[in-house]
């Protein structure tokens, strides 16, 4: 009976030894990764697809930082910006999303604003005078 016992382990060992095993799984290149996520996000319509898949896959900070990274080339793309400050108070930052808010003069759509104001309760509408 101790000799059947024993036979297994030493047979998975010997197996793993020689390769037998499962193969590694294959690694994520983190630096390919974040040139799609730059690159997803250099233009204002592909950046906000990528933010709102990342806001449907509940990553909501990836959306955040993508939705910056759009801003930072394209400062006058509101339909990033309103959502940027709706995403703000999901995470519970209604001041930054005010900061937002501020700079944007122009009118606003009503679909843009509706977005804002389901995350944020009621604010002053820009472009309008409240």
């Amino acid at each position: 009976m101790a000799v059947r016992f024993g036979v297994l382990p030493l047979s998975l060992a010997v197996a793993g030894a020689l390769g037998v095993a499962a193969p590694a799984w294959p690694q994520a290149d983190p630096v390919a990764e974040l040139d799609a996520l730059s690159q997803g996000s250099a233009q204002v319509g592909p950046g906000v697809a990528l933010a709102r898949r990342q806001i449907g896959e509940g990553d909501l900070m990836a959306a955040v930082a993508t939705l910056e990274r759009v801003l930072m080339g394209h400062a006058d793309a509101d339909s990033a910006l309103l959502l940027h400050a709706a995403l703000l108070c999901r995470l519970d930052d209604r001041d930054g999303a005010r900061a937002e808010l501020v700079a944007l003069t122009r009118p606003v759509s009503g679909r843009d604003w509706g977005e804002v104001t389901a995350a944020c309760g009621p604010m002053p509408r820009p472009g309008t005078g409240g």
